[in-house]
């Protein structure tokens, strides 16, 4: 190597550690100021549960403000992947503060919406932003899509390998080049140092008893896991039928979520279902220890669906750990396993489905709850990921791998078909 190719690696490589640092710091910070936010207006809400009659309201704010100011941004996720595939124009900031401020309304006045679409697109304009910054051309660009979804999902759930991985996988790992690999570990722990450094504290869960794993714990296992598959199924579905439905019906973008806000807050406040509002967390966290109604997957499904089809603002991926938590801990009941683990592997097999990422999810889990579960939780995301059907919760999203070899093989028909 010559000494002016050794300059060129050595300015290489200071030039994307800077990059990784300043994504790094600047999106762990958006997501420690969202994460404070969010639980303020959470607390609020629990506090003055009128509110939730004001959704209409809410809706209509979100709705204006992304038909008069969002039109360009208004995919979310989905944008992100399409960048990624087919760089066209870099993804203007404006996506960050419309986001975050559509999330805040749509949990302030009662919406069932997560949090992780909410972090990764801010994520995601924050390092596109480095484009013209740094001048880097569409390959390079493409990397920096890829740091900005992995430093919002590492620092909104306080997982960085998982965040790392789920930025690489989302994207199909083929695509993936060792240098991506490396920068999307390196800005998912500087984002979530930087939320450490601000003293954001994350949910924690914990399976005390971990049973052998022995044939009929495999047997269930591999249950739950096409349990959640399923579920991710119908969640996937649930929430492209009720977007496609208020657009064919409703032509005016911002009437969509004042209709939908008026329902929901029939349903939610009028009706008595607010365990299905906002996050959800505190029924997660109690799904470890005690049992739920069968019933309450499905309700979360339906919830999250219609909100998010009506236009409100938020994450899918929180109302999944919902989803598969409520489910496995339902099926303690019938399953002779011990009802945390039941609930933690539902949790994040749930998600696999939805997102088609086993690999991520499977890290998540062991991050989130141990090692010592690891193996229960990598069977049931696998069997998961293989049951949920074709359609995922991000449109945009090319299904890949092995995946797709299965359903092509099996189904005699092309995968987007299904």
């Amino acid at each position: 190597m010559t000494s002016q190719n050794l300059k060129q690696l050595l300015l290489s490589i200071s030039k994307w550690i800077i990059i990784c640092a300043l994504i790094g710091i600047l999106s762990g910070s958006a997501s420690a100021f969202f994460l404070v936010s969010l639980e303020w207006v959470t607390q609020f809400r629990i506090a003055h549960d009128w509110i939730i009659w004001l959704l209409p309201i809410g809706g209509l704010l979100v709705g204006l403000s992304y038909y008069y100011f969002g039109e360009s941004v208004v995919k979310g996720n989905n944008l992100l992947l399409e960048e990624y595939e087919n760089p066209q124009k870099t993804i203007p900031f404006k996506m960050a503060p419309l986001v975050l401020l559509g999330t805040l309304l749509t949990h302030l006045f009662g919406g069932s919406a997560g949090r992780e679409g909410t972090a990764v697109q801010m994520g995601g304009a924050i390092a596109d932003q480095f484009t013209k910054f740094f001048k880097l051309d569409n390959s390079e660009r493409k990397i920096l899509i890829i740091l900005g979804i992995s430093a919002g999902f590492a620092s909104v759930f306080g997982t960085p390998l998982a965040g790392a991985i789920f930025a690489l996988e989302v994207l199909y790992f083929s695509k993936i080049n060792f240098k991506s690999i490396l920068l999307s570990f390196l800005v998912a722990y500087a984002a979530y140092f930087t939320v450490e450094f601000w003293e954001i504290k994350h949910t924690h869960y914990s399976i005390p008893v971990i049973p052998e794993l022995n044939f009929s714990n495999l047997f269930y296992t591999i249950i739950i896991g096409l349990l959640s598959g399923f579920a991710a199924l119908l969640f996937a579905r649930s929430t492209h039928f009720w977007s496609s439905l208020f657009s064919k019906n409703v032509k005016y973008p911002p009437l969509r979520p004042v209709i939908g806000g008026v329902i929901l807050a029939i349903a939610i406040a009028g009706l008595g279902f607010t365990k299905f509002s906002g996050l959800g967390v505190p029924v997660i966290v109690d799904s470890f220890s005690n049992p739920n109604e069968w019933y309450d997957f499905l309700l979360k499904i339906l919830f999250t669906g219609f909100t998010l089809g009506a236009g409100f603002k938020g994450g899918e991926v929180t109302p999944l750990f919902f989803v598969g938590a409520t489910l496995g801990s339902a099926l303690s009941t019938i399953i002779p396993m011990p009802i945390a683990l039941l609930a933690g592997v539902g949790f994040v097999a749930v998600f696999s489905g939805a997102t088609h990422t086993p690999i991520a999810c499977t890290i998540m889990g062991m991050e989130l709850f141990g090692i010592q579960p690891g193996i229960f939780i990598a069977i049931g995301c696998t069997i998961a990921y293989f049951s949920s059907g074709s359609v995922g919760i991000y449109k945009s999203q090319i299904v890949k791998g092995a995946k797709y070899k299965l359903y092509q093989r099996f189904k005699k028909e092309e995968l987007e078909h299904l």
